[in-house]
């Protein structure tokens, strides 16, 4: 058989691709040629950026460039194995060391990002005796972690700790559905922030919640790393809730400005994961120019403290404006603010009309929220300028109500 004959069994693909494009799900990527920043160069246009995770302006700060540099001069530009072969180097286990201490914690293991920490984790410490309880709303690589653990899993609905506390007096009453015995573990899970809308989760509560029947409590805090907390510790901090928290999973490629994720916890937590947490196991470490960079910004959040007095100052001005125009914000409480317009269409219509303005805020649309939630979702930082915020909300408030979205 010919190759121009050959039936393409992956024709579908380009199927289901047209389908997403007519029902405005579809979304192209945006390619940047200039550095993470205020002010970027994103397809060819100079934009205010209100779409990046760079809560502190770290990506391109001098103190973190120059530690990458000189990393690369010393140990090159890769690790070259993985860290159980021959990839571990002192710039990761220093790196994890400075963390714990950070974090207040026995022990850190870092991974590729949070999303493979998240995947790594919670499989290797929960199984068919166990049961993971989970909130609504947390982010998609918990949902995969979930999945590809053994053990069966409970949802509660977003923030409801009254739910929650049913599902875990059910769960230690009733015990394990085949009735083999009580479970194991009963592991609570909850992001500290929520990715899409902004909002905290209610940790003191859920802590009490899960202290009651002796589960252990998982926080994501990619989201409140940097972010919430004494110099950006994050929402174990934010909260007093030290020796409480059994597992935090955190980010190096938000606040901290570069890439990777990391589990803190107990030392017992670390040395099972090192040993049996696919994702650690099978890839490759951090370039250790990376792991240098992730230090001198933990030095940099402790000795700058100024920034995340910018970004929040600057994210409370931000709100109160977007609310005085009449914006549907949800319920954010952090520099994630969502701006809510329903509809698919119009949300892409929206963002595409503000980047014509100068404005990159992209648009988030089903599946990442539901079908009747789609929003833009924006994040001021502390790089943004009073200047920069003025030029912004002037074209928000141009575009919204040429959209109709506000009143005129």
């Amino acid at each position: 058989m010919s190759a121009s004959s050959r039936r393409d069994p992956l024709a579908f693909i380009a199927d289901e691709v047209e389908e997403l494009k007519a029902q405005h799900l579809y979304r192209p990527l945006r390619v940047m040629s200039d550095a993470q920043g205020p002010v970027t160069v994103v397809d060819g246009r100079e934009v205010i950026s209100l779409s990046s995770n760079d809560y502190l302006g770290l990506t391109h700060h001098p103190r973190l460039r120059d530690a990458a540099l000189a990393a690369v001069a010393e140990y090159g530009v890769g690790s070259g194995a993985v860290r159980t072969i021959a990839g571990t180097m002192t710039e990761h286990e220093a790196l994890e060391a400075e963390l714990a201490a950070f974090k207040g914690v026995e022990a850190v293991l870092t991974f590729q990002s949070g999303f493979t920490a998240n995947t790594g984790v919670i499989p290797t410490i929960t199984g068919e005796a166990d049961l993971i309880v989970s909130d609504a709303l947390n982010h998609a690589s918990i949902i995969d972690g979930m999945r590809l653990s053994k053990a069966p899993r409970k949802i509660f609905p977003h923030r409801d700790v009254a739910a929650l506390r049913a599902i875990l007096r059910d769960a230690t009453t009733q015990g394990r559905p085949d009735g083999s015995g009580p479970y194991r573990l009963i592991l609570v899970v909850t992001d500290g922030v929520f990715s899409m809308d902004g909002d905290i989760a209610p940790l003191p509560e859920i802590v009490e919640a899960a202290e009651e029947v002796g589960a252990a409590v998982y926080v994501d805090d990619a989201h409140a790393s940097g972010v919430l907390g004494r110099n950006g510790r994050g929402s174990v901090d934010h909260f007093g809730l030290h020796g409480r928290v059994d597992i935090q999973v955190g980010t190096l490629s938000k606040a901290v400005g570069v890439l990777g994720g990391y589990v803190a916890g107990s030392q017992a937590l670390r040395d099972i994961l090192v040993q049996r947490a696919r994702p650690f196991l099978f890839s490759t470490s951090h370039p250790p120019a990376d792991a240098a960079a992730c230090r001198e910004a933990i030095r940099v959040m402790d000795d700058e403290p100024w920034r995340i007095e910018r970004l929040w100052a600057s994210t409370r001005r931000f709100k109160a404006e977007l609310a005085r125009l009449g914006f549907d914000t949800g319920r954010s409480e952090t520099p994630i603010t969502p701006i809510i317009v329903g509809e698919s269409e119009l949300a892409n219509r929206f963002s595409g009309r503000l980047f014509e303005e100068g404005v990159f805020a992209t648009s988030v649309i089903f599946p990442t929220v539901a079908l009747d939630q789609a929003r833009l979702r924006t994040i001021v930082t502390a790089a943004l300028s009073d200047e920069h915020l003025d030029r912004a909300l002037d074209a928000f408030a141009r575009v919204g109500r040429e959209l109709r979205i506000i009143s005129a």
